[in-house]
């Protein structure tokens, strides 16, 4: 096999299996152990593949509410704001957004209370201009990452 394109490939078959070991990698792409290594390094040292983690059902874990919060914020304290965002344990995406709000922040509970209790919390900062909150009612699809495009 040419090496064209294997970093594409290695970035799939990881995203097929986290766990694949070193050997099935370089028997399913055709190159050697080494080879597997020296690029799996080499996306790891660029910062594309940021670590290996498992994917939790929060679900099934008792936190059953999830909540999309929107923030509108003084301009100056964005910076401030999102990093409290950050911290927060249970806020799982934090994005900072073009539009009618400067944030966006996902958070989960195990309850609207929990939630409720720390929106309050949140709403509290005097930089937090405005707010919205969405409960989810289903998640039709969740923490779902994209197979990369390979050219022929």
């Amino acid at each position: 096999m040419t090496y064209e394109n294997l970093d594409a490939k290695l970035v799939n078959a990881l995203l097929g299996d986290g766990r694949a070991s070193l050997r099935s990698l370089a028997e399913e792409l055709d190159v050697s152990v080494t080879t597997i290594s020296n690029h799996l390094s080499d996306l790891e040292e660029q910062g594309v593949i940021q670590g290996y983690s498992p994917i939790v059902d929060y679900d099934a874990l008792e936190y059953d509410v999830t909540a999309i919060i929107q923030l509108k914020v003084e301009g100056n304290a964005l910076p401030d704001i999102t990093e409290t965002l950050k911290e927060h344990r249970q806020m799982i995406s934090v994005y900072e957004v073009t539009g009618d709000y400067d944030v966006i922040a996902v958070g989960k509970f195990r309850d609207t209370d929990g939630m409720n209790d720390q929106i309050k919390a949140l709403l509290t900062d005097p930089d937090i201009k405005e707010s919205n909150t969405s409960v989810v009612l289903n998640a039709v699809t969740e923490n779902e990452q994209f197979k990369l495009d390979i050219e022929q």
